[in-house]
């Protein structure tokens, strides 16, 4: 039976397995018809089965709810059975679950439509109790309710779900002769994950289990023949890790999955012609996959058979008068793709989602992505590769003006094919679990927004109202300032039914915490969306306090709320209650470990609560996930002075000046001369005197983009010795620094009218004169000796003059006692400086 599990999870049976197949005790069986009915796509068909059917309508007593009732009529054929017949019957009900699974993939992700009717399978008895089919659907979407998270209003089908759910989790201590029962297990958790508005813990906890079950049966993805099915599991759990933030998980698994592939990725460069009317090769961003060994054959019996071409969606041509197509390579053989099967598609556009996620938004990513999709679609072999990279591409391509009408085209083009009905399910499902397709409805949302981007507002709303997404509405006319619109939809809707969201999103256009509490209400308490809208008007009133309430409550029923720890660990920090806002950024790297701003709000709590060393670390963390934000540099340099860091100081120092190109911190580089002409030890113990050669190029190039600022001149010529050094380059590099210096401070207005900024700068200009002395003496060539001298004398004999003009007292007639000092050092120096001109101009 392992042999045909594992052709079931790969969707179809290679040659050798359907002949011993037929031959085999299993196709005789009632479990043979309904594997039969799988491999070829007629799932609907297994609702016709006389067994099935015998399943759900053999009670009489019909007083219990849906999923009471479907439990109850399974677990009952599962128990009345005696040991020979328990298998047999534990594989129908396998299959029963496994069939509605992926009927309910049809229904909401693949299509064609599911034209399965409840009256089909369900007693009349049991439906009587439902007025009409709304209540009931709205009965299966309640039990589908998890964590506190609503499900998708209107999803296609919903008790199939709730059949897999009721086989696959509820019933799995009964089915213990199924050996691939936890994989299927995670793919309904896939699923299901998807219908919710937020991530759930339950569904996670339940993903853990079953990764972990499958990864011990040993027998299930191990050996040779076993390596594409293997590859497969590690894509669907990376596609998991990365749904509920473990990145570091999900790429050990799409590492591992191209591992197995033996194929290198890399994105390299080549010359290539991207428009018309270009002349010469230049240099492009492609993806360069190379196969090592030949161990996964593309045509191999074990991977699924390529779609042909007319059942896949079309991908348009660009069409522009200027851009091509795609990019025309000078040297097309050296970079030819091999002819790649359906698990090494899968393993690129893996390894493109996960570039995606671990990435920030910024031009050079979306070429680097769009280098992924080109590869992809150069290969068009399967429905679910082919939908993900068009999607990306479309997303990708909408800001740009020459391929926004592609965009449009192509989105409108995967929105309707799903009523496509030539091209048949099993080519749609083949590697659908590898690939994350998002549902039929994420996609016309994607065509909505597309719409209302391009301002076609009216159409955007229509989709928005037919795909019953209120929120999405609301926005719309909220940005067109139809306020009133907006509240009278939600308020229609009401009437109809009322719902906790509804009564959120009427509470959101309204602000009004009523709608909130009424939400909270109705929900029974279990509403984390209510909580979550209520928290967050109380923060934009900035009623903090009341704020850290909602939110409490709100990840108390669902801790995966990336965005309520965010605003909660915010809130805390305005309260001053830094523990609570440290636990909350930590819960928010820990679910999204590349959120640049968390980690930077992480290590504000950690200085405000005196953990100097953690706030350094998470900074870092910070700067790994975004390069370009300049106030996590910022910070990341006051921290790093702050624990002795010097060495990263400065390099913070230099990227923020790449950053901002006049940035200027006066008293960091005070810390650091200091600590460099000192030698004072860094945190790790070594001295910062090492890190001179570093601090110079650093104030080189402070200095030649902040040139008016006296202070940074001092602190240069201060780690040049200010002139007290041996070395004569030293001196004359000092001699330099404090002339500049003495220049900003003269430039500056009023300190000529003010007695101690003139005595400041007196004080400056005799210390000019002394390293000017120092400095002639070293000199061989008298000229610049004299030149040197010279400029120190006339400087101060400037200053003199005006200390006698300013600085007179009226009844003496002298200069005021306050600066006779100094005035007396200048004439001095000044006779010095000439004296020493004159000793110079006699050995001329």
């Amino acid at each position: 039976m392992l042999v045909l599990e594992r052709a079931l999870l790969r969707g179809f049976l290679s040659a050798a397995e359907a002949l011993e197949w037929k031959q085999g005790e299993v196709a005789a069986a009632e479990s043979g018809s309904l594997l039969q009915l799988i491999f070829d796509g007629k799932y609907e068909a297994i609702f016709s089965n006389s067994t099935i059917q015998n399943v759900f309508s053999a009670s009489s007593e019909t007083e219990e709810n849906i999923d009471s009732y479907l439990e109850k009529q399974i677990l009952t054929y599962l128990d009345c059975s005696a040991e020979a017949d328990n298998v047999e019957r534990q594989r129908l009900m396998f299959l029963l679950g496994v069939g509605s699974l992926q009927l309910f993939v049809q229904s909401n992700w693949t299509g064609p439509p599911v034209q399965l009717k409840l009256q089909d399978f369900l007693p009349p008895a049991f439906l009587q109790k439902f007025c009409e089919p709304k209540m009931l659907h709205a009965a299966i979407l309640k039990v589908l309710v998890l964590d506190g998270e609503s499900v998708y209003t209107l999803t296609s089908h919903p008790i199939l779900l709730l059949i897999a759910r009721i086989i696959l989790v509820n019933s799995r201590h009964k089915l213990a002769s199924l050996q691939t029962l936890s994989w299927w297990t995670l793919r309904y958790v896939n699923i299901h994950q998807q219908l919710l508005e937020e991530r759930s813990p339950e569904l996670f906890t339940l993903a853990q289990t079953c990764i972990k079950q499958v990864t011990e049966a040993e027998t299930l993805i191990t050996g040779g023949e076993s390596r594409h099915l293997a590859v497969q599991f590690h894509l669907e759990c990376a596609y998991t890790f990365l749904c509920y933030y473990e990145y570091k998980k999900a790429k050990q698994c799409f590492s591992t999955a191209k591992d197995i592939t033996k194929l290198q990725i890399n994105l390299t460069g080549a010359l290539g012609k991207r428009t018309r009317f270009q002349e010469k090769y230049v240099a492009q961003l492609i993806l360069d996959v190379q196969r090592t060994d030949e161990c996964l054959l593309p045509h191999s019996e074990q991977s699924p058979a390529p779609t042909p071409l007319e059942n896949l969606t079309r991908n348009y041509d660009l069409n522009d008068d200027t851009v091509l197509n795609e990019i025309k390579l000078a040297d097309a053989d050296q970079y030819q793709v091999p002819d790649m099967c359906a698990e090494e598609l899968a393993v690129i556009l893996g390894i493109c989602v996960d570039f995606q996620k671990n990435n920030p938004i910024h031009k050079l990513t979306e070429e680097e992505l769009l280098a992924f999709t080109s590869c992809l679609l150069s290969q068009p072999k399967f429905w679910a590769i082919q939908t993900s990279a068009l999607l990306l591409r479309t997303k990708l391509e909408k800001g740009s003006t020459r391929r926004m009408e592609r965009a449009m085209k192509q989105t409108q083009a995967l929105a309707d094919q799903f009523e496509d009905a030539n091209t048949p399910v099993t080519e749609r499902m083949k590697i659908f679990f590898c690939c994350q397709v998002p549902p039929r409805w994420a996609i016309q949302r994607q065509l909505a927004s597309l719409l209302f981007e391009l301002g076609c507002t009216s159409s955007a709303l229509q989709i928005f109202e037919e795909l019953e997404m209120w929120e999405d509405a609301v926005i719309c006319y909220e940005r067109a300032g139809q306020h009133g619109k907006a509240e009278e939809i939600l308020r229609r809707e009401l009437e109809k039914k009322e719902t906790p969201g509804l009564y959120c999103l009427l509470g959101d256009v309204l602000k009004d915490h009523q709608y909130y509490d009424k939400a909270w209400e109705l929900s029974r308490h279990r509403s984390a969306r209510a909580q979550r809208s209520k928290g967050l008007l109380h923060l934009r009133n900035r009623e903090f306090r009341e704020c850290v309430q909602c939110f409490e409550r709100s990840v108390q029923i669902n801790p995966m709320q990336l965005g309520v720890w965010f605003s909660l660990g915010c809130a805390y920090i305005a309260l001053e209650g830094y523990e609570g806002a440290a636990k909350a950024f930590q819960r928010c790297v820990t679910l999204e470990p590349d959120n640049a701003e968390a980690w930077n709000n992480l290590s504000t709590a950690y200085i405000r609560l005196k953990q100097k060393i953690k706030a350094f670390r998470t900074l870092q963390e910070a700067l790994k996930c975004n390069y370009e934000h300049w106030q996590i540099w910022e910070n990341y340099l006051l921290t790093s002075t702050d624990v002795g860091e010097f060495s990263e100081a400065i390099k913070a120092y230099h990227r923020l000046m790449d950053l901002r190109e006049k940035y200027k911190d006066t008293q960091v580089l005070a810390i650091l001369v200091r600590a460099v002409v000192d030698g004072m030890a860094d945190r790790t113990g070594e001295l910062a005197s090492s890190l001179k050669g570093k601090l110079q190029e650093l104030l080189g190039r402070v200095t030649s983009r902040v040139t008016n600022d006296g202070e940074i001149w001092r602190l240069y010529a201060q780690l040049y010795g200010n002139g007290q050094n041996d070395s004569g380059e030293d001196i004359e590099k000092s001699l330099q620094c404090l002339t500049k210096a003495h220049k900003c401070e003269i430039q500056s207005s009023d300190w000529e009218k003010d007695v101690s900024s003139f005595k400041e700068v007196v004080k400056g200009a005799i210390e000019i004169a002394h390293v000017a002395i120092k400095c002639s003496k070293n000199k061989s060539n008298h000229q610049e000796a004299l030149q040197i001298l010279s400029s120190a004398r006339l400087n101060l004999r400037g200053l003199s003059s005006k200390a006698k003009q300013l600085f007179v007292d009226a009844t003496s007639n002298e200069v005021c006692s306050e600066i006779a000092d100094e005035v007396t050092t200048m004439d001095n120096m000044i006779a010095e400086l000439q004296e020493l001109s004159n000793q110079l101009r006699d050995q001329c």
